[in-house]
């Protein structure tokens, strides 16, 4: 099955007709996108983008074999054009399938939100899944009976011998919109629909998120990737972004959006565990707010420990571990070797700490979780006034350099901003 994407971006395209941000200023070349239609093995169209024939022809495809146009949202973007001797465009009723006379079965999805869901299976077996902006599969599992009566559209009838329930494998490829619903992602991972050997897609890029190396570093961190318009990919041909790396550190100041990052890493990604190392602090209001804004921001799926015992959640198999922050592990560590006194440091704090530092970087260079951590960046402040404050400053870029060592990914958050260390 091949798959040619004739548009990648949101319903308005990219850059917005008349819109003066930055981020659609900077969208040209590769990274301009039209609205999102896909063209499969030159027989299905899926969506219209505005000028379908002309950019079909840019990519070196032609409309003329299509026999089937569907449509899985209702469109708010530029008008759309229809050329001439294209079948009317369709949406497939819920849990509806089609037999195209291309030997194709797709069959429509439930979502969450408005829109249609498809499911294509090219005569090669391949599958594929492509979403609508904004949308989610409606629950799982994610094949759901079909319904009693046919859908319409040219070449098409009902067509029911596929398993009635069940995800029944992973796709090849998953074109999402990934930016703008990763929750969407996580739950087609956590029923097997996506695997490490799916190849996911971004679609229906906006511009929420800059476009070039910050876009696609997003993407890579989510297990996806974008690809400008035009492209043609074999469903099915090895050409994911990679391996994902296991570990990350991500490193800020005070309000830099290193924990926001964090939270994006994981985002597409089920079940994660939200290990809180500042634990609750019922006398103090403002350390209430800031845990309240956290919990918040989060998806309802992750699961929160308040803890600093890390070792054996970093020795247990399980879901990723979202670690925020080494800092607040470090301050409650010190507490516990007792190293704020000058003394008590000398006789066997030094020591104490470092033992559970050593055996903290231990467990995260064996462990078999996906980790991501974060910790204060305080090196480049105010040096601190007093013996104990330089302690830990010097204690905590100790920890964070140790802790860098073992991750495949370091990253440092300025202004929002995340800039790739490693």
């Amino acid at each position: 099955m091949e798959l040619t994407l004739l548009g990648t971006g949101a319903p308005a395209g990219l850059p917005e007709p008349d819109c003066p941000c930055a981020r659609c200023a900077a969208a040209s070349g590769p990274e301009a996108r039209a609205a999102t239609s896909l063209l499969v093995d030159g027989t299905l169209l899926l969506d219209l983008t505005p000028g379908p024939a002309l950019a079909a022809a840019r990519a070196g495809q032609s409309l003329g074999g299509v026999r089937q146009v569907l449509l899985s949202h209702p469109h708010d973007g530029p008008a759309l054009e229809m050329p001439a001797g294209l079948p009317s465009p369709v949406r497939v009723p819920d849990r509806q399938e089609l037999a195209l006379i291309s030997g194709h079965r797709v069959r429509a999805l439930a979502l969450d939100a408005p829109g249609t869901g498809y499911r294509v299976t090219g005569p090669d077996g391949r599958r594929l899944l492509y979403l609508p902006p904004g949308a989610a599969p409606a629950g799982t599992p994610l094949s759901t009976p079909v319904g009693t009566g046919p859908a319409t559209g040219s070449g098409a009838g009902p067509h029911t011998d596929e398993p009635r329930d069940g995800v029944d494998g992973p796709y090849d490829v998953v074109v999402l919109d990934v930016l703008g619903r990763p929750d969407a992602l996580a739950r087609l991972r956590e029923v097997g629909a996506v695997a490490a050997t799916t190849d996911v897609l971004a679609v229906h890029i906006g511009h929420d998120v800059p476009p070039g190396p910050e876009l696609h570093r997003r993407l890579a961190a989510a297990g996806a990737r974008a690809v400008p318009d035009g492209t043609t990919l074999t469903v099915g041909a090895p050409a994911g972004p990679g391996t994902l790396p296991r570990r990350t550190l991500v490193l800020g100041g005070t309000r830099s959006g290193k924990s926001l990052e964090a939270e994006r890493r994981l985002a597409a990604f089920p079940g994660v565990v939200y290990v809180a190392t500042g634990g609750s602090r019922d006398d103090d209001p403002d350390w209430g707010a800031r845990v309240a804004e956290h919990r918040e921001r989060r998806p309802a799926t992750w699961r929160t420990e308040e803890t600093c015992d890390l070792v054996p959640l970093l020795d247990s198999d399980g879901p990723p571990l979202l670690i925020d922050c080494l800092s607040l592990w470090l301050t409650r560590t010190m507490d516990e070797v007792e190293a704020w006194d000058d003394t008590l440091w000398e006789r066997g704090g030094a020591t104490a700490l470092a033992e559970r530092v050593s055996a903290l970087v231990a467990a995260l260079r064996r462990t078999p979780r996906h980790v991501v951590a974060v910790s204060n960046e305080v090196g480049s402040g105010v040096v601190p006034a007093t013996p104990a404050g330089r302690r830990f400053r010097d204690e905590l870029g100790r920890l964070n350099s140790r802790f860098a060592d073992e991750c495949e990914h370091v990253l440092l958050t300025v202004a929002g901003v995340a800039l790739p260390l490693r």
